[in-house]
């Protein structure tokens, strides 16, 4: 008797892991569209794309590159319809809850200085720095270089450093 072969690396259901990364892929559509019932559906149509294109996934790349890579595809898509990405990212102001931490106003600071920087730059920090993607992970998804992906996250963190060195606040002009 020949018993069945153990399914391999190869034969492994993508669809748990998908799952898994939906707290990261709804942190990431929150970053491109600052409203959470948008980012939720931005999300939904990402999942619902990832899985009637699983046959397409190859089984020896990265899951979570692929996924936010079609994130953005559709983030870009819906914007095209109608509206400039300045636009979409503006379209509801940023508003941050009292945090009951000792660095609170810095928080707030940081995070209304991101949404300062141009969105190239800005995707880019955030793919990187809070997404924790690679260099090339995060030039992939937006179909860039790896330079231009280093150069971008590099310019990023070098105007946030100037702005909180300077002290500036543009937001409150």
């Amino acid at each position: 008797m020949n018993e069945p072969a153990s399914p391999g690396p190869a034969d492994k259901d993508p669809r748990p892991d998908l799952v898994a990364l939906l707290p990261e892929l709804r942190a990431y559509a929150r970053f491109l569209q600052r409203d959470r019932a948008r980012a939720d559906d931005l999300v939904q149509e990402t999942v619902l794309r990832a899985l009637s294109a699983l046959k397409q996934f190859q089984a020896d790349s990265n899951l979570k590159a692929w996924a936010f890579t079609i994130l953005r595809r559709v983030f870009l898509e819906q914007t095209r319809r109608g509206k400039r990405e300045d636009a979409a990212l503006a379209t509801h102001a940023h508003t941050t809850s009292d945090l009951q931490q000792p660095h609170a106003a810095d928080i707030s600071d940081l995070s209304q200085m991101l949404w300062t920087l141009p969105p190239t730059l800005r995707e880019a920090l955030v793919l990187v720095g809070a997404q924790e993607l690679t260099h090339e992970e995060a030039a992939a998804i937006c179909g860039v270089p790896t330079g231009t992906m280093r150069a971008r996250v590099s310019r990023a963190r070098t105007r946030l450093a100037q702005a909180f060195a300077e002290g500036t606040r543009p937001w409150e002009s």
